[in-house]
C-alpha cells in the first residue's frame, strides 16, 4: 500500500473513531519508517495518538513509549497527554500504581473527568464493583449528562443482576438521548429481563415506532429485528400468562390487542429470513421457524 493511501486509510479510522489496532499499527509503522510524521503538519499529533492506543493494544510497547515522549515534549502538562500516560501505565503497571496515578490526577484537578473515568474503569477491571458504582455515582452527579455514564452504571447494576438500579440509570440516559432507538432497545431488554414484561412491550414497540421508515422496510433490518424479537417474546408470555401484566412493578398496562401484535411480530420476525438464499441465512431461518413453533 502506498504511502499516501496509508495516510488516507488512518484518517478515516479518526473520522470514523474506529480502532482497528493491528492494521492501524501497520500503516502507522509505514509512516514511520518513511519519517513522514512532520509532514502530516498539526494531524501528525493526532495520528501520534493513534498509533500510541494501537502499539498499546498489540503489545508494542516500545513504539507507544516513542509516540508518548513526542507528545509529551509537545505538550507538557496537557490533561490529554496525562491520561495517554495513564493508559501506558495501564498496560504494565499493577492495579495499585494505576489507581495511585489517577487520584494524583483527580488531587490535582478535582474537575478531570477524563480522569475520573479511567479511574473507574480500573476499579471495575479489578472487581472492585461497589467502588466502581460509587465513584460512577459520584461521577454523574457532578457531570450528569455524560450518556456514557449512565449506560456504563446500568451495565454494571445488569452485570450484579440489579436490573432495578439498572433500569433507573437507562432512565437517565433515556432522559439525555431520547431519539436513540438503541437506549430504547437496551431499556426493553433490560425491562424484559427484570420480569417487567408490560413495560418490556411498550419500550419494544417504541422502537419500531421511532424509526417509520425502517419499521416499513421487507425484511425488517439491525435492531428492529431485535425488537420484533422482544415483543414476540413479550406477547406470547403474557398471553400465555395473564398474571404476568398485573406484577408490573411499573404498572404499565398490559395492550387490549396482544393476539393482533403477537401475530404481527411473528411474521416480522420469519419475513426477516425470507427469500434468503445463503446457507447461513437459512440456517438461522430454520431456526427460528422452528423456534416460533415451539411457543
Amino acid at each position: 500500500m502506498s504511502l499516501s493511501s496509508a495516510l488516507e486509510t488512518l484518517a478515516n479510522y479518526r473520522a470514523n473513531n474506529t480502532r482497528a489496532s493491528l492494521d492501524t499499527f501497520k500503516k502507522g509503522a509505514q509512516v514511520l519508517k518513511a519519517n513522514a510524521v512532520s509532514k502530516l503538519g498539526d494531524d501528525s499529533w493526532d495520528f501520534l495518538e493513534q498509533l500510541m492506543l494501537a502499539a498499546i493494544d498489540i503489545g508494542r510497547i516500545d513504539i507507544a513509549d516513542a509516540c508518548l515522549k513526542q507528545l509529551s515534549d509537545k505538550f507538557p502538562g496537557s490533561q490529554r497527554v496525562e491520561i495517554l500516560q495513564g493508559i501506558r501505565i495501564e498496560a504494565t503497571g499493577s492495579s495499585e500504581i494505576q489507581l495511585q496515578y489517577y487520584v494524583q490526577l483527580l488531587k490535582a484537578d478535582p474537575t478531570n473527568a477524563a480522569a475520573w473515568k479511567r479511574m473507574i474503569s480500573v476499579l471495575r477491571r479489578n472487581g472492585e464493583l461497589a467502588e466502581a458504582v460509587e465513584e460512577l455515582t459520584l461521577y454523574l452527579d457532578t457531570f450528569y449528562s455524560d450518556l456514557e455514564g449512565w449506560l456504563e452504571l446500568a451495565d454494571i447494576y445488569s452485570s450484579c443482576n440489579r436490573y432495578t438500579l439498572a433500569l433507573q440509570s437507562l432512565s437517565h440516559a433515556l432522559l439525555l438521548s431520547p431519539q436513540n432507538p438503541f437506549t430504547v432497545l437496551q431499556f426493553a431488554e433490560t425491562a424484559y429481563t427484570a420480569g417487567d414484561l408490560p413495560l418490556a412491550l411498550k419500550m419494544f414497540l417504541l422502537v419500531i415506532d421511532m424509526d417509520d421508515e425502517s419499521a416499513a422496510k421487507e425484511p425488517p433490518q439491525g435492531y428492529n429485528i431485535r425488537a420484533w424479537y422482544g415483543i414476540k417474546l413479550c406477547t406470547r408470555r403474557l398471553i400465555q400468562s395473564p398474571s404476568l401484566g398485573a406484577s408490573s412493578s411499573s404498572k404499565t398496562p398490559v395492550p387490549k390487542s396482544l393476539n393482533a401484535i403477537e401475530e404481527l411480530a411473528t411474521e416480522q420476525v420469519l419475513v426477516a429470513f425470507r427469500n434468503k438464499r445463503d446457507a447461513g441465512t437459512k440456517l438461522n431461518r430454520d431456526v427460528t421457524t422452528r423456534w416460533m413453533a415451539a411457543f
